[in-house]
Parts: C-alpha cells; structure tokens; sequence
C-alpha cells in the first residue's frame, strides 16, 4: 500500500450557533462521500462553560439516518415521533428519518447549570432509495450492548458501533452494508484494517497515527484506498473508522435533506417552510428554512 494514494481531507469550521464549531469532514472539496456516508461532523473537544449548553433547535430531515456518538458529555434528543433520550459516552442515538423527521438536540439542565466538556461525532448515512421514504424510526443502543473487545495484547480496543466488521455485527438497525469503529491505540500500536470494505477512512479525534506511512494529526481525516491498511499510533491515540459501499445512484444533499432527486429536495423544502413536518413535542422553537 502506498501512502500517497490515501487521500487527506481538510475540516472545514461550521458554526452551529452561539459559537459552537464542529468540524465539517464530509462533504467536502476532496471527498463527497464515504460508502453510504454522506455526511460527517466532529464536535470539539470543548468547554462550555457554567450556564451554557448546545441548543440545536428543532429541524428537518429526508432520506437518511442520523448518527450521534460522543467521547464525552451529554444531549439530549427530543423528535417528531414522541422520543425523548438522553446519549451519553459510548451509546449510540440512531434516527432514521425515511419521509421525514424533525428532531432537536439540547444539553440537559444539569450539565448546563454545571458546565462540561463536550467531543463526539455526528454522521448522516443516505438510505437506499428503496427505503428513502419509510417511517421515521429512533433507536438507542447503551454502550454495553454494542461489541467491544480487545486485541490480543492489551494495547488496542476496539467497539463496532454501527454495521459489520471484523467478523462482528452490531445491533443499530442500518440499511445497508456499512460499518463504524471506535479504536482507541496505545502508543506505539498497530491495528491493521482489512480489505473487507469497498470504501473506507479513518478520522482521527484523538492523538496522531501513522497509516502506511503518511503520518495523520489530531482531527484529520483520511479516505483509504482499496486493501489492506496498517495505522500505528505514535502516541495514545482515538480513531473513528467507517465506511461500506457506495449509495446506489447519485444523491442530492441539500441542507438538511438527503434525496435522489431535485424534485425531492425541493417538495422537503416546501413542506418545512409551509409547516407540513410533524413537530417535536414540547418544542416551540425551530430552525427556519435556509433563503440560499
């Protein structure tokens, strides 16, 4: 494998309100997709502060499943179809949004009145276009049910959080053939990645690594070419790895919407500004449509 063919990505800041910056992966100039995912955020590390919290105000969906897994901190989601759910660090918040959801994310009472640090990741993986319209579903899976072992060794961990990989399964309902890992590395450990997925990258959210000899820092993200690939940490390190095959036809991702069609987008569009979504309970607030 040689290292030049990976291809690096550069984030791109995002202010999703009150200064809060996450660090938009996907798309980007270099890279639109990953496989299935269409989409990907990584959230701070940061800080906040007695009396400040996050407040994504209730907004809308189409065509796609949204993923919140966090290192550190605490939200809670409130959506359309009634559910109320805090997620913690390791748990997994799986929205399907299928015809399409709203949903808000907020920081609890507590930890807003106290003040604490928040890292994670956030990821849209696009449905194929056979369930692009199904019924708006949620599922929370607690840190404990999901896969989680270590390497023989000692020195690499590993939890599935999504998908199949590496002759295991996890148990988040997705559409179609994906996978996500949690790797955290001792420093000076190798993990290889087999070739078992047409499309892959790596993010790493903590430490820096070196893969096949192209050394990747602290919030970089690298999409892998096919085969075998070797990451070594060169001092403790945290990765995401994900990816699967690619989305069956091209998509149309506009704000917040993930379709197949122009057409699509544009009645998704219609529908929120004209107030057709159903609301999330107990919500007052939303995001208005974007005028660009």
């Amino acid at each position: 494998m040689n290292a030049h063919r990976h291809k690096s990505i550069t984030p791109q800041p995002h202010d999703l309100g009150d200064g809060f910056v996450v660090r938009r992966m996907l798309p980007s100039m270099q890279q639109r997709t990953v496989g299935p995912f269409v989409f990907f955020d990584h959230i701070g590390p940061v800080v906040l502060e007695p009396g400040r919290g996050v407040d994504v105000r209730p907004h809308p969906h189409i065509g796609l499943s949204t993923m919140t897994y966090l290192f550190e901190g605490v939200f809670t989601h409130r959506d359309s179809t009634g559910v109320v759910q805090d997620i913690r660090p390791g748990a997994v918040n799986w929205m399907t949004a299928g015809r399409g959801v709203a949903h808000s994310e907020r920081t609890p009472a507590p930890e807003r009145a106290l003040g604490h640090r928040m890292h994670g990741v956030q990821f849209w993986v696009g449905l194929p276009q056979k369930d692009a319209e199904v019924e708006p579903s949620f599922t929370h899976v607690a840190a404990d049910d999901l896969p989680a072992w270590i390497e023989p060794g000692g020195s690499v961990r590993l939890r599935l959080v999504a998908g199949e990989a590496l002759g295991r399964r996890s148990p988040v309902p997705v559409h179609s053939r994906l996978f996500c890992l949690d790797v955290e590395l001792d420093a000076g450990a190798q993990f290889n990645l087999p070739a078992e997925h047409a499309e892959r990258a790596i993010q790493v959210v903590a430490g820096v690594v070196d893969v096949d000899g192209a050394s990747v820092p602290v919030h970089g993200m690298l999409v892998l070419e096919e085969g075998e690939v070797r990451v070594r940490a060169a001092r403790p390190s945290r990765l995401v790895v994900f990816g699967g095959d690619a989305l069956d036809g091209e998509r149309q991702v506009w704000w917040n919407f993930v379709a197949a069609t122009r057409e699509r987008i544009d009645r998704a569009r219609r529908d929120w500004k004209e107030g057709r979504f159903a609301q999330v309970p107990g919500e007052t607030e939303f995001i208005p449509l974007p005028e660009r």
